[in-house]
């Protein structure tokens, strides 16, 4: 009697394992089909679950890691057709945006250079009072308040003022200078998009509208933004966005093949594994 109960038991045990293993394999095959499908994200999630719902089917998630490792690969291969062809579309964008511009860079003292809307480069805005906004190479926007007058204002900060007295105003500039040419007293501060407490962006959303710039400092200075320098900074702003696109391109492209490099390591420790087993 006490064999039978044995014998029974081990019957229950041995079909309750194959029971098992085939219920892991039928999950497997549905994440295998996911894969011919090409929904990378299914078949990860599905062999996921092999191993939360069949924790003692050691073949089959051995197969599942492998088919894993598979879907990670292509996803990645997918990401780089994907993020190439946008890095095209972005690089045509600014080929034809470029000729708008002029560029200027110091080969011996820059190592990017900057690019600005025309009626604005230095030459043709000597002894005024005025914003000036360059983007760079690689996407960084910034603001550069200028002032030209007899007497100094020591100003650091600016606040732009629209027609239904709403503003933005700068945190004070963390890179300031201060000369003085024949008599005038020159002063610019800098501020970087990001870090210009959202003027920028306050002067593109209101580029229709009558803007009053004032300088923040011991005394105080205000001038209309005029057209001209309104549109300098709506072109320029455009500009920016295209160019910090195609650097965030080129970021993610890196990491994608970062990734498959990764990948595609881990796959051929897997199969060097079994090899020498």
């Amino acid at each position: 009697m006490k064999k039978l109960v044995i014998y029974l038991c081990l019957a229950a045990l041995f079909a309750c394992g194959n029971d098992v293993e085939k219920k892991a394999n039928e999950k497997l095959e549905e994440a295998r089909a996911a894969f011919q499908k090409g929904d990378y994200s299914a078949t990860k999630l599905l062999v996921d679950s092999i191993k939360i719902l069949y924790p003692k089917a050691y073949e089959v998630r051995r197969e599942g890691l492998k088919l894993i490792q598979q879907a990670e690969l292509k996803e990645q291969e997918r990401s780089m057709v994907y993020l190439d062809s946008m890095l095209l579309v972005k690089q045509k964008e600014f080929e034809t945006i470029k000729p708008r511009f002029t560029f200027e860079k110091d080969a011996e003292y820059q190592a990017i250079g900057n690019y600005l809307w025309p009626t604005q480069v230095v030459e043709k805005n000597l002894h005024r009072s005025y914003l000036r906004f360059q983007v760079n190479e690689k996407g960084v926007l910034v603001m550069t308040s200028i002032y030209c007058g007899k007497n100094n204002i020591h100003h650091n900060a600016v606040k732009v003022i629209a027609a239904d007295k709403s503003f933005a105003e700068t945190p004070p500039s963390r890179d300031s200078y201060e000369t003085t040419n024949l008599g005038e007293k020159i002063e610019m501060a800098d501020y970087k998009q990001g870090e210009d407490g959202s003027v920028m962006d306050f002067i593109y959303l209101n580029k229709g509208q009558t803007l009053r710039v004032e300088y923040k400092g011991e005394r105080s200075y205000a001038f209309a933004l005029s057209a001209a320098d309104r549109k300098a900074l709506v072109e320029t702003y455009e500009l920016s966005k295209t160019l910090s696109s195609i650097e965030q391109i080129k970021m993610e492209i890196e990491e994608a093949k970062l990734k498959i490099e990764f990948v595609t390591r881990k796959m051929q420790h897997t199969a060097e594994k079994e090899k020498a087993q």
